[in-house]
């Protein structure tokens, strides 16, 4: 069996290998992840994932590398992690009562070959309308501060979504059907 290497050090992305049953490494580069200038989401996340990938299989002779990446996109608006408490106040605040789009940029690459494969998914998350104190109430909790968007769908903000369209993973941080078949791509079956 091939050595799966996860090149992140998202709790939540290594929750979800572990959810599937999959044993790896987790070895994370140096990587600048300010976007570049004129890239549509699904083309920053896949362009953000490679680079994640690519700085971590260098280092290696070994394995696959997975790697991610997750922006929350709000009427053409990319939003990222919320520096502060009133960032994230502001970004929820915006989200509240709306649609918003999750794209997840995966990548993978075989360290010995070099062989890549790149991809990315797209959920839609509906909010419903939540007010200033129940924003300010979640903010306070700490959930928002480390995620894209300033939620987690996985936590207290579950209370918040009245639906998804798309992949649940995906909203998590890593899209788990759409990995699953790039893995096949390597010849690795997740079953």
């Amino acid at each position: 069996m091939k050595k799966l290497i996860l090149a992140s050090s998202s709790p939540r992305r290594a929750e979800l290998l572990k959810q599937i049953g999959l044993n790896f490494e987790i070895m994370v580069g140096n990587v600048d992840e300010t976007p570049l200038p004129g890239l549509s989401p699904p083309d920053l996340v896949e362009y953000l994932a490679e680079k994640k990938a690519t700085a971590v299989a260098v280092e290696l002779n070994d394995g696959i590398v997975i790697a991610a990446d997750t922006v929350v996109v709000w009427q053409g608006q990319v939003l990222g992690k919320p520096r502060s408490e009133d960032e994230a106040f502001a970004i929820l605040s915006r989200l509240q009562g709306s649609v918003h789009e999750v794209f997840t940029g995966v990548a993978l690459i075989n360290a010995r070959s070099g062989q890549v494969l790149v991809g990315h998914e797209k959920t839609r998350v509906f909010f419903r309308a939540i007010g200033e104190e129940e924003i300010c109430r979640y903010v306070v909790s700490g959930e928002p501060l480390d995620k894209a968007g300033a939620y987690g769908v996985q936590g207290l903000a579950a209370i918040f979504i009245e639906r998804l369209e798309g992949c649940y993973t995906n909203v998590v941080g890593l899209p788990l059907t759409r990995l699953s078949q790039m893995l096949k791509e390597f010849g690795f079956n997740v079953l």
